[in-house]
C-alpha cells in the first residue's frame, strides 16, 4: 500500500512538472513579445496609411475642401493628445506617478523642434500641388525614402549594410515605377518651385522622423504615452497659430466645423491613429520600417482603388509592386547578415 502511494505521488509530481514546462514554453520571451508588438503596430500603420488617401478623396465636395484644413489638422493633434493623456491617466491610476511615466523640463524643451518641422511639412504639401499634378506629387514624395536613409545614418549614427542601401534604392525605383502612367513623359516636368518644395518637404519629413526617433529612443524606459503627449501638446499650439494666421476670418464667419461631415470625422480619426502608430513604430522599430510600411500602403491603396474608384492597374504598377516586394525582402536579408 505504501509503495502504491509513493508511486501515485511520483506520477502526480511528474505531471505537474510536465504541465509547468509546457506552460513556460508557451510564455513569450521578451524578444518574442517585442517582435509581436513591432509586427502589430507596423501592420496597423500600413492599414491606416493605405486608407488615408481614400478618406481624403471622399472628404472633398465638387473637387474641393469645404472644411478648413487647418482646423482639421488642429483636431488631429488634439485627438492624439487626448488619447495619450487618457492612456497616461489609466497608467497613473494603476501604477502611480513614477519616473517611467513622467518627464522633466529638460526632456520637454526638445519637443517643439519636431512639432514645428511637422507643421511646416504639412503646410508645404498643400502648396506643392499648385506646381505639380497628383502623379508628379506622388513621385516627388518618394524623395522622403532617400532623405530618411541618409539622415538615419547621419543623425542616429546607424550604418546600413550595402544590401540595405540597394534595397532602399530599389524601393524608391519601385514606388516611382508603380505610379507611372501613359502620360509618364509629362509627369516629371515640374517647375523649379515644385522641385524646391518637394526637396524641402522630403528633408523636413526625414529629419522630423529621425529626430523624433532619437528623442523617443534616448530614454527607452520612458513610457511612449508621456513622449507622445508633449509632442502633441506643441503640435496643437503650432497648429492653433497656423489656424489663426491662415483661416481666422473663415472660421470666425462660417464656424469652426463648417463643411465637416462623417467622412471628415473618419479622416481626422484615421490621421490621429496613424500618428500614434508612427510613434509606436519609432519606439519599437525604427524609421526604416515606417518608410517600408508607408510604401507598401501606397500599393495597397492602389489595389483597393480598383474596386472603389475604378482605378486601372497597369503593367508599370505590377512591375513596381514586384520591385517593392523584392526591396522589402532584401532589407530583411541585409539586416540578418549584419
Amino acid at each position: 500500500m505504501e509503495n502504491r502511494k509513493i508511486k501515485d505521488e511520483l506520477i502526480y509530481f511528474n505531471n505537474v512538472v510536465n504541465f509547468s514546462s509546457t506552460s513556460l514554453r508557451n510564455v513569450p520571451t521578451r524578444e518574442q513579445a517585442k517582435w509581436q508588438r513591432k509586427t502589430v503596430v507596423t501592420l496597423a500603420l500600413t492599414f491606416l496609411t493605405s486608407s488615408q488617401a481614400k478618406l481624403i478623396v471622399w472628404s472633398k465636395r465638387a473637387g474641393k475642401y469645404e472644411y478648413s484644413v487647418t482646423t482639421a489638422n488642429f483636431l488631429v493633434e488634439t485627438l492624439k493628445c487626448a488619447l495619450s493623456l487618457a492612456a497616461l491617466a489609466r497608467i497613473w491610476n494603476s501604477e502611480g506617478v513614477t519616473e517611467a511615466n513622467s518627464t522633466t523640463l529638460d526632456e520637454v524643451i526638445v519637443y517643439p523642434i519636431p512639432a514645428l518641422l511637422y507643421l511646416v511639412k504639412n503646410l508645404l504639401q498643400y502648396y506643392i500641388v499648385a506646381y505639380v499634378d497628383a502623379p508628379g506629387y506622388q513621385i516627388l514624395k518618394n524623395l522622403n525614402i532617400i532623405s530618411t536613409g541618409v539622415l538615419y545614418r547621419i543623425i542616429l549614427k546607424r550604418k546600413l549594410s550595402e544590401i540595405q542601401w540597394a534595397a532602399f534604392i530599389l524601393l524608391c525605383a519601385g514606388c516611382i515605377t508603380a505610379q507611372l502612367n501613359s502620360r509618364s513623359d509629362h509627369v516629371l516636368q515640374t517647375p523649379l518651385q515644385g522641385w524646391i518644395m518637394a526637396i524641402v518637404m522630403a528633408l523636413l519629413s526625414g529629419f522630423a522622423g529621425v529626430y523624433t526617433e532619437a528623442i523617443i529612443k534616448k530614454r527607452p524606459s520612458r513610457n511612449i504615452n508621456v513622449q507622445n503627449f508633449w509632442l502633441y501638446i506643441f503640435g496643437m499650439a503650432f497648429n492653433a497659430v497656423a489656424k489663426l494666421i491662415q483661416d481666422f476670418d473663415a472660421v470666425m464667419n462660417k464656424g469652426f466645423f463648417h463643411g465637416y461631415s462623417i467622412i471628415t470625422t473618419l479622416m481626422i480619426l484615421n490621421h490621429a491613429l496613424s500618428g500614434i502608430a508612427v510613434s509606436m513604430v519609432m519606439k519599437y522599430a525604427d524609421n526604416i520600417v515606417k518608410v517600408y510600411s508607408t510604401s507598401v500602403a501606397m500599393l495597397l491603396t492602389a489595389i483597393v482603388s480598383v474596386f472603389l474608384f475604378g482605378f486601372n492597374l497597369t503593367l508599370a504598377f505590377f512591375l513596381g509592386a514586384i520591385v517593392v516586394s523584392v526591396s522589402v525582402y532584401l532589407h530583411s536579408a541585409g539586416k540578418l547578415q549584419r
